[in-house]
């Protein structure tokens, strides 16, 4: 199957972005085009990301990359998911200096001494889950929730391999360390962009992405069809999907066709 051929049935597109549009550095060959016929065929398209920042932030993101913007009708993030919840109180903070400035500009507020709450949005760049164990000592010492802006472990960015907050959350609750995920694979992001869509038929819904424990066991989870990237964050590897649940396609890419499927 090629992505720009699907189904009539599926009005409401959910996309990833990082390993499905871009990789932090380049919009991928033929997304565009793959985007500009979703909307010639009247399909709303949301892109529904795990980035631990805001909407806007993650706009202006793909505005740097030269992304048309009526190519899509709107951003659903992780990070605004995760602000909602700590709004309001001061917390803890992991993540860069970016990440920072974003979500205080968007209501975080961050705690100046103790916190038994923490804001984790990521990882500097260079660093591992390593570089954190005596932090992440003290943290499970003061029973410290970890708010985990965003689920996913690793990303590709122009070819490197990035750790990400799902990775310093699962090193957490391996110490035994109490955790909130927002994002996908959990309900609360597909609830929000359901709504922000106006669609109440799960079956008009599918979800694009490229991660087996983000995307496809969101879709999974959720009661929603996807539609699988192969040649994303899991190129070359055997997938394993969740349970007897499948994807309707599988494709190498956005841009492409190739892989299997209805």
């Amino acid at each position: 199957m090629h992505p720009r051929s699907l189904p009539e049935r599926y009005r409401l597109i959910l996309c990833d972005l990082w390993g499905c549009v871009h990789d932090g550095w380049r919009i991928f060959d033929g997304v565009e085009e793959t985007l500009g016929a979703w909307k010639a065929q009247g399909r709303t398209v949301l892109f529904v990301t795990n980035a631990p920042r805001s909407a806007d932030a993650i706009r202006d993101q793909l505005d740097r990359l030269g992304l048309d913007r009526s190519l899509d009708d709107g951003i659903v993030t992780a990070g605004e998911a995760g602000l909602a919840a700590v709004r309001g109180r001061p917390v803890g903070f992991c993540g860069t200096d970016d990440d920072r400035r974003d979500l205080t500009a968007r209501g975080l507020i961050v705690a100046e001494g103790d916190f038994d709450e923490l804001a984790c949005a990521g990882l500097e760049s260079g660093e591992t889950v390593a570089d954190y164990a005596a932090r992440l000592a003290e943290w499970r010492a003061a029973d410290v929730l970890l708010h985990c802006l965003n689920p996913d472990r690793i990303v590709h960015h122009q070819g490197e391999v990035m750790v990400c907050a799902g990775a310093l959350a699962d090193a957490y609750e391996e110490l035994g360390g109490r955790t909130a995920w927002y994002g996908k694979p959990y309900a609360a992001i597909y609830d929000h962009a359901l709504a922000l869509a106006g669609v109440t038929d799960r079956a008009s819904v599918l979800a694009v992405g490229d991660g087996l424990l983000t995307d496809m066991a969101g879709a999974a989870a959720y009661g929603i069809d996807g539609l699988f990237i192969a040649g994303g964050i899991h190129s070359g590897e055997e997938p394993a999907f969740p349970g007897d649940w499948r994807p309707v396609g599988t494709v190498e890419g956005l841009g492409t066709s190739g892989g299997a499927g209805a």
